[in-house]
């Protein structure tokens, strides 16, 4: 799985993609809103450990993870 942390302009949020291998996207949420995107793809116990994955990157990278 992939993490992207993409850098919100003006009234545009900051915001997260998680894509799978085919970088076919899973999940794609506001930084600060992550509850149910990660609920509805089944990641919701996995929040704490991806959301600190995602404070960490830097803005415009790609990480890629496993979980």
């Amino acid at each position: 799985m992939y993490i992207i942390k993409v850098k919100g302009v003006a009234k545009i949020p900051d915001y997260v993609q998680l894509r799978d291998e085919n970088f076919t996207l899973l999940a794609y949420f506001r930084v600060d809103r992550p509850d149910k995107s990660l609920e509805k793809i089944g990641l919701g116990h996995l929040q704490e450990h991806i959301m600190g994955i995602v404070n960490e990157l830097p803005f415009g990278q790609i990480k890629k993870i496993s979980i």
